[in-house]
């Protein structure tokens, strides 16, 4: 890496892959601020869960649309419960996988498979897309869902398509949880005490907003915003934060929308100033 951070101080808000992110950046020398947005738990009810996957070994799916990495996992933990992981793996290995973006193709990797086939944009209209163009009709279609968002419209998309949809919820978020955290980071911005924030989900930008409106901080996360430099990942990201007013600062080179190459551009960009915190 041209450039490291050494001694920079980066908010991230990473909540499936947060460990990750952190220490790729510790890697590099940045003080990684950890701000959970969610708290994840398995599904509270996990009988449906493993009656899906009891019906994805009995009868392989012809198709699985698999949403999130951490989705997978959260399968597989349930599966290794019910001591049915070797069958459920090889059940998804006969099934055609389809994965929302590079996270879901990792954790197929290290079940000892590969997706078929990955959406150009990790979204639930660029998911719907890939299928629309996959010969779907008539198939038996697996879908992972995740809960911070409405898939309604990806189900009936599907459906459309002439599939039969069997939809699975592995996972539950806990909001309530992380708002303190939030609106700690919200503060640290304001204060100038964060060289950076780096976003991976438009998911994060919402729930940034929606939190900040919620506690009556949405002009302080603007203020705080304006002195910050913002870091997207990626087109999807940078999007989200355009419809609420907001602009990306820096962005990875070369279309690679990925965790490595976003801090190869926090590193090239932010070299060019000295860490703020330290004299905030």
């Amino acid at each position: 890496m041209a450039d490291r951070l050494i001694g920079y101080r980066i908010l991230i808000l990473e909540t499936r892959e947060e460990a990750q992110f952190s220490r790729l950046l510790q890697e590099q020398g940045a003080d990684a601020m950890q701000c959970p947005m969610f708290t994840i738990h398995d599904a509270p009810d996990s009988g449906p869960v493993e009656a899906w996957i009891r019906r994805a070994i009995e009868r392989p799916f012809d198709d699985l649309v698999l949403m999130t990495g951490e989705g997978l996992r959260r399968l597989m933990k349930v599966a290794r419960k019910i001591d049915v992981e070797q069958a459920f793996v090889a059940a998804i290995g006969r099934s055609r996988t389809f994965a929302r973006g590079p996270k879901p193709g990792r954790a197929l990797r290290e079940i000892g498979l590969e997706p078929k086939a990955v959406t150009e944009t990790p979204t639930s209209e660029g998911m719907a897309a890939l299928l629309s163009r996959s010969d779907i009709k008539g198939h038996r279609v697996g879908l992972q869902l995740y809960p911070d968002k409405d898939h309604a419209k990806l189900t009936a998309a599907i459906a459309g398509c002439g599939a039969e949809v069997d939809p699975v919820l592995p996972y539950v978020y806990d909001a309530e949880a992380a708002d303190t955290n939030i609106v700690a980071a919200i503060d640290e911005m304001v204060a100038g005490h964060i060289d950076a924030i780096a976003l991976t989900s438009s998911g994060q930008v919402r729930r940034l907003v929606e939190v900040a409106i919620k506690h009556g901080r949405e002009e302080q996360l603007r203020a705080g915003l304006e002195r910050t430099p913002i870091a997207s990942v990626g087109p999807v990201v940078s999007g989200e934060l355009k419809t609420y007013g907001l602009r990306t600062d820096i962005y990875p080179a070369n279309d690679a929308f990925f965790m490595k190459p976003l801090i190869s551009a926090m590193a090239v960009a932010l070299n060019k100033a000295p860490p703020r915190h330290k004299t905030g």
